[in-house]
């Protein structure tokens, strides 16, 4: 399996699809949350699916209200206004990593593998590796890297024993890396350490967080009075970006008032609570277990 969607139904609920809109997926993937939105479009609805991953290709369907976009979600205006998309009704981002990713050794997302490349790039034609990084950032760099994106307070231990190790090998597989990283980590905390080490490399190689800014500044500027935001995130970063997106339309979360006191924002909140798996999600997809969903109504 490609992929198995976290919190499909409610996702796809908290854009209050209209037969004849026009809504994005920007993160398609197996096609999961694509195929829910296609279910609720009429001949005259379309939808436009993005992914920059050229393995998704063949989970494309065959669906003349679907346009698959190959791209980067940071590109959303362009793209849509290449396809001459002046405004949408409803957005759905699924912000997690495709289980694809994760179970594909060469792809090097994961260190439950020994075997594969230090890669790690959503775009395989992207050519700037994870172990490029390691390789070529300053300790400085790679300190902040790991400090920013993992929230490892070892993030500076971390730098200085990579550049160490720079010196004299090379650190081009999965296995090398975790060599090198082995003495850092206690025997109760390594799996934990090591998930938020990966997290941090992957962020930098793909600019994620950099890329999911962009794509909501567009998103706000697309949707349509009344489209929807809807949006699964799985870890603190990029769920306080959207949060404070959402509430106040930045993302420092700092809420504008008027003359009267009134807040000033572009959204109303549709769920003021997030949304999270129930128990038994969670039990049929684990990896569903940190989903957090949030979604927005453009005012």
């Amino acid at each position: 399996m490609y992929h198995t969607p976290a919190l499909l139904s409610a996702s796809v609920e908290g854009l209050a699809i209209k037969p004849d809109g026009k809504y994005v997926d920007v993160t398609f993937g197996g096609g999961g949350h694509s195929m829910e939105i296609l279910k609720h479009l009429s001949p005259k609805g379309r939808l436009y699916a993005f992914d920059q991953d050229q393995d998704v290709f063949a989970n494309i369907p065959q669906d003349e209200r679907l346009v698959f976009v190959h791209g980067n979600f940071r590109f959303l205006k362009n793209f849509l206004r290449y396809h001459g998309v002046e405004q949408i009704d409803g957005l759905l981002g699924d912000l997690g990593v495709s289980f694809h990713h994760f179970d594909e050794a060469s792809r090097g997302f994961s260190f439950r593998f020994d075997e594969g490349d230090l890669d790690m790039r959503m775009n395989q034609k992207a050519s700037r590796k994870a172990s490029d990084i390691v390789a070529t950032y300053s300790k400085e760099e790679l300190t902040r890297v790991f400090k920013n994106y993992g929230e490892l307070p070892q993030a500076g231990r971390i730098a200085a024993l990579l550049e160490k190790a720079r010196a004299t090998q090379s650190i081009q597989t999965i296995a090398e890396f975790k060599q090198v990283l082995a003495p850092i980590f206690s025997r109760e905390k390594e799996k934990k350490d090591m998930a938020k080490v990966f997290q941090a490399l992957r962020i930098e190689v793909n600019g994620e967080m950099q890329a999911l800014e962009a794509m909501l500044q567009q998103a706000l500027e697309m949707l349509a009075p009344g489209g929807r935001l809807s949006i699964i995130s799985y870890h603190s970063l990029e769920d306080r970006l959207v949060k404070n997106f959402m509430r106040s339309g930045n993302f420092e979360g700092k809420v504008e008032q008027d003359f009267y006191g009134n807040r000033l924002s572009p959204f109303r909140l549709v769920n003021n609570k997030v949304i999270v798996p129930d128990k038994e999600e969670e039990t049929n997809n684990p990896r569903s277990r940190s989903a957090k969903l949030r979604i927005a109504e453009k005012l």
